[in-house]
């Protein structure tokens, strides 16, 4: 075979195979994942006030923590009888403001079709990379009055739906500035829903919680942002952060500033809550850095710390989630 022959064969070898070797890129399509999705809004919403006894018992028995938490903590109704349960959400339901709010989800969020497939994506890939992982058994569409944008449980995963309504919808607009600023009303995109569930689930059942200092906490959000990236191989980045462009930009330009930053001021190896919250918090911004600059840098840092080790270390993702921070650090040079 002449030179050239074989330097053909190997192009397209590189072709198919993939020269990057791309570890998130794999084939989920043929994985069963078991979930089951539920409107527990639509539920309550189109139930006859007859029938909510009879509705409260079932949601108690198939949906389990999660129903506790939509009823108890969220919307905060008494669930110890049928005739106080009944009562609650009757009250509840015919509050004017629900009654907008409602209004809204429906209008939004009549069809669910293809934020469920983007979800059932999502654990189809993660199952792929973490075979043993347990995934959730149900995911819960309700209102959780603006209490959380998704919470999960051991077996169950809650959407508060009217968290992603966008901050031009006029039952969004009408919430408090004290309680609701800006900054919190633009990040209620509907977009973000399905990255949002498998973040929660991921930092909740995949990722190890640190106690430890910030370099350790830093890390575990990249662990976590990197898994949430195995799960959806096709997006952005800026997607994975829930940044737009412009901030994904200006954080990729201002990487070295900000790693600067935390080793001159003697950050990294210390447990300090409050710049733990400065740099893992949502907020306007960072605090601490450049106001023009987005929220959440330390994750972001953690992210691109990961995606260094990955480049260089030939390993899986359940190994990379076993490798201890001080490992994954030592790795960490910007270009």
């Amino acid at each position: 075979m002449s030179p050239k022959s074989v330097f053909t064969c190997v192009l397209v070898v590189c072709l198919l195979v993939g020269c990057s070797n791309d570890p998130l890129k794999v084939d989920a399509s043929g994985v069963k994942t078991g979930i089951s999705y539920v409107n527990l809004d639509s539920l309550m919403v189109h139930t006859a006030p007859n029938d909510l006894a009879s509705l409260n018992k079932q949601c108690i028995s198939e949906l389990g923590d999660i129903y506790a938490y939509e009823i108890g903590y969220c919307i905060k109704l008494p669930n110890n009888s049928d005739s106080a349960f009944v009562q609650g959400m009757s009250l509840f339901m015919a509050d004017p403001y629900v009654q907008q709010l409602e209004r809204r989800i429906g209008q939004r969020f009549s069809k669910m079709d293809n934020k469920i497939k983007e979800i059932e994506s999502g654990f189809q890939h993660l199952k792929v990379h973490f075979p043993k992982l347990k995934l959730p058994e149900k995911v819960v569409f309700m209102n959780s009055l603006f209490t959380s944008n998704v919470f999960s449980t051991e077996r169950e995963i809650g959407v508060g739906l009217e968290r992603y309504l966008g901050a031009e919808t006029d039952v969004v607009k009408q919430l408090p500035y004290q309680s609701f600023p800006d900054w919190e009303k633009k990040a209620m995109k509907e977009m973000y829903i399905p990255r949002d569930v498998i973040t929660s689930w991921v930092t909740t059942h995949l990722v190890e919680e640190e106690d430890g200092n910030l370099a350790e906490k830093i890390v575990r959000w990249g662990k976590a942002l990197y898994a949430t990236e195995a799960a959806f191989p096709d997006k952005d980045p800026a997607f994975v952060l829930r940044y737009d462009p412009k901030q994904y930009e200006w954080a990729v330009e201002n990487e070295q500033a900000l790693w600067k930053y935390l080793v001159d001021e003697d950050m990294l190896f210390k447990i300090d809550e409050l710049n733990t919250k400065n740099l893992l918090g949502e907020g306007p911004f960072t605090p601490g850095l450049p106001e023009k600059g987005p929220d959440r840098l330390g994750q972001f840092l953690g992210y691109r710390i990961i995606l260094k080790y990955m480049e260089i270390r030939d390993v899986t993702l359940e190994e990379l989630m076993k490798t201890s921070y001080s490992d994954i650090l030592v790795e960490y040079e910007i270009d």
